[in-house]
């Protein structure tokens, strides 16, 4: 059937405006049922354990301290060290289990036979066991006894330093705050085995796992896990059929003039967008070795390879685990998103034609502004962990701590900015094509998924160190997933249709209803997505069914776009033989891939409610993440680098041997390390879990196991050669330096053969 561009776009701003009305409904909600902050917690004499202000402290301190970036709260963080919200619920058990041992048999729980133990055990759940309507929280004699017990376990582990677990000394400076994250850290574990006022299960469904305090999976994870794989089915037909239905045109390399990249005028603000190539390449080498040290650390947790016992300092004194991994995420983040910038400002003249004045200087001024963002934010990230900023200075310039959001608010800020002077430079440069195009025209395309990066960042302000750690979740979640399953996959299909009109392989209307067809699956299921995120933090349950659906057709649109990207590649590498740029879109093809196994299947089986339950913080989700993030959005980066390469290089100084072997190490290197070590040790970790506690599969004893020792060693492969493969790809970028060609002075839109048909009237 035929369907006109317009009705796809309005479709497309109706479904993003549904997205917008769901998740501002659940906002409220957010703030209506999260978990409650008591003003205190009392014992069975009246005495006060802890207040309200202890918690909020503690908050900050988790946070000030980067926490966060060593184990997680609510299983979110870093699967280095423990839970703290399973770790403590844990421990609870433990203590009050003694204590009870203790006082009824006079001997130690480990002690008494199995009936005692029974029995004991009983006591200890059914005084977990119960609900909450207001007022002070009552906490028995035991759970008096085991709060105690478990604030000095972390004033020794967290303040005094704990080197077999990989904590520096004086990770929380303060024993008052290192006792105040213990009461945070409780106050989790609390309401996660505490029911809801006129409900059967706990704020968090009954999350963690820990079957000695009455927590198990409930029915609605079994019931809707099913119903999750019927829709799944259900939902592909459907896919496909209106896939199939749309009459969309293919790209064919067959008849048409695509042109060499010597034909093509560079002019001085392509110039400068390739500047930041080497900037981002920068970054992207000190990620990958950060990775190989945090990869190392899971081994030799106070060492590296025996360097310490060599010259008496400890690695984890000078480059904690904590400020080590928060780089490496937010260098990631940083690489990828400069080297889109940089390509976004890149294409503008392929199309038009047209050099705007002053360009190429507005564009080397974004490039510093993000070096200046860049280290400050990075060194505010130190200076805030370690103690040096004061007051509210630590959260503002230093470290938020919240993972993907480390940073602080005034560079958070700075790369807001940031995003908003790209667009005003975008707008400039594609001047000429937002004049003649509609409002769903393709310029008009990328320009929306830039702005919905920027709308979506600004949740990441609506949030304090005050807040609520339910409430910080919900907004933190806006900001991390909706940028990966709707913005940036968003962003993805808008850069490659761009792409392909650059080259002539597509019309310019082919593309844009191509770009709106497949923006509007991502966005059908990727921004209501975000909710699986929502079932064990002390979201309302009604994200549950919501949170399966729309998770579970997630799938869907990432199995198109892999299709259409390997039948791009099929027409361009098969339709003639001297085609030139096979070597991007091998880039293209690697993106496609590996969006559809890390975002697509492997997301589709941690996120089934049943599965999820269990494998939520486990390293299945840490081969998730690296597949999606690296494999879908960092091979997308470095796909266009590779083009704006060929075209800023004569073709007789180009030589693309460095880059396709850069682009085996990395694809190889990731596969090794994504199915040789790290899912491995995921379901090893799946099966302890199941078989004892969720605390149990994230324990300093789980991963001391020799065969899990022997699975991080078999990450080193994978991991040499994607850092061998990063550092030919920043040699390479060196040596191309000196083969740029010059830039024109004076653009002209003859001199731009790919622009042909690009300005043409609708």
């Amino acid at each position: 059937m035929k369907v006109k561009r317009a009705t796809i776009a309005k479709v497309l701003a109706a479904v993003f405006v549904f997205n917008l009305v769901v998740m501002a409904g659940g906002a409220w909600l957010a703030y209506q049922e999260a978990p409650p902050i008591p003003e205190e917690v009392v014992g069975p004499d009246g005495e006060t354990v802890m207040t309200d202000e202890d918690i909020r402290e503690g908050k900050k301190a988790f946070q000030r301290d980067g926490l966060m970036n060593h184990g997680s709260i609510l299983g979110n963080g870093a699967y280095y060290g423990a839970d703290y919200t399973a770790d403590t619920l844990d421990l609870k058990v433990e203590h009050m289990r003694d204590y009870y041992a203790r006082e009824r048999y006079g001997s130690e729980y480990g002690d008494l036979d199995s009936a005692e133990q029974a029995a004991v055990g009983d006591v200890v759940k059914s005084d977990l066991d119960e609900g909450y309507d207001g007022g002070a929280i009552q906490y028995s004699a035991a759970e008096v006894y085991a709060h105690e017990q478990i604030r000095e376990a972390y004033v020794g582990r967290y303040h005094e330093g704990d080197h077999a677990r990989g904590v520096p000394v004086d990770m929380i400076d303060d024993e008052t705050e290192a006792r105040q994250f213990a009461d945070f850290a409780l106050w989790t574990a609390w309401f996660s085995h505490t029911d809801r006022p006129a409900g059967d299960h706990s704020y968090t469904n009954d999350w963690p796992y820990q079957p000695a305090a009455g927590n198990d999976a409930t029915a609605a994870a079994m019931t809707w896990s099913v119903i999750a794989m019927v829709l799944l089915v259900a939902g592909a037909g459907g896919a496909i059929w209106l896939y199939k239905a749309v009459d969309l045109p293919e790209p064919s390399a067959a008849g048409i003039s695509v042109p060499e990249p010597g034909e093509v005028s560079v002019f001085p603000s392509q110039r400068a967008a390739l500047r930041f190539v080497p900037v981002a390449a920068g970054l992207f080498l000190a990620q990958v070795l950060l990775g190989g040290l945090l990869a190392h650390f899971y081994i030799e947790r106070a060492g590296f390879f025996g360097i310490e016992e060599l010259f008496g300092v400890h690695i984890l004194q000078v480059l904690p685990f904590a400020i080590a991994k928060t780089w490496h995420i937010d260098l990631g983040i940083l690489w990828i998103a400069a080297t889109w910038l940089g390509a976004g400002l890149f294409l503008p003249p392929l199309l038009t034609g047209h050099e705007p004045s002053r360009q190429s200087t507005y564009v080397n001024g974004l490039l510093g502004a993000i070096v200046v963002v860049t280290v400050g934010g990075l060194g505010g990230i130190w200076l805030g962990a370690n103690g040096y900023l004061d007051g509210a200075l630590w959260w503002l310039i230093g470290n938020e701590g919240l993972e993907y959001l480390e940073v602080g608010k005034v560079w958070q800020i700075g790369l807001l900015a940031g995003f908003g002077f790209w667009a005003l430079l975008s707008i400039r440069g594609l001047k000429p094509m937002l004049d003649r195009e509609p409002a769903y025209g393709l310029a008009h395309m990328i320009l929306y998924a830039g702005g919905s990066i920027a709308l979506l960042f600004t949740a990441g302000f609506l949030f304090t160190p005050e807040t609520n750690i339910a409430v910080t979740e919900f907004w933190r979640w806006w900001v991390v997933h909706m940028w990966v399953e709707g913005a940036f996959e968003f962003f993805i299909v808008a850069i490659v249709g761009l792409t392909l009109v650059s080259m002539n392989l597509l019309s310019r209307q082919s593309a844009e209803k191509a770009v709106m067809l497949q923006a509007l699956l991502v966005m059908s299921t990727g921004v209501i997505g975000v909710s699986h995120h929502y079932w064990w933090i002390g979201m309302p349950d009604l994200w549950v069914p919501i949170g399966s659906v729309f998770s579970t057709l997630e799938l869907v649109p990432l199995v198109f776009i892999l299709y259409e990207a390997i039948g791009q590649y099929r027409a361009m590498a098969g339709g003639r033989e001297s085609f030139p740029y096979k070597l991007p879109f091998m880039f293209i093809i690697a993106s496609g891939f590996w969006n559809f196994v890390g975002a697509g299947v492997l997301g589709f089986f941690i996120n089934l409610p049943l599965i999820n339950y269990y494998e939520h913080g486990t390293y299945l989700t840490v081969g998730h993440a690296h597949a999606a993030m690296f494999g879908a959005f960092g091979f997308l980066a470095l796909g266009m680098v590779t083009y704006m390469l060929q075209i800023a290089i004569d073709p007789a100084d180009w030589d693309g041997s460095w880059l396709r072997g850069a682009f085996w190490l990395w694809n190889v290197g990731l596969a090794l390390m994504v199915f040789v070590s790290v899912l491995p040790v995921g379901f090893l970790q799946l099966e302890a879990i199941f078989t004892e506690s969720y605390a149990a599969g994230r324990s300093l004893a789980f991963y001391n196991q020799p065969i899990v020792q022997n699975l991080f060693w078999a990450r080193l492969p994978g991991d040499t050669m994607i850092i061998a493969g990063t550092a030919l790809y920043a040699a390479d970028l060196v040596r191309k330096r000196f083969v740029l060609r010059a830039t024109a002075d004076d653009p002209d839109v003859e001199d731009m053969a790919v622009a042909e048909g690009v300005l043409s009237d609708d």
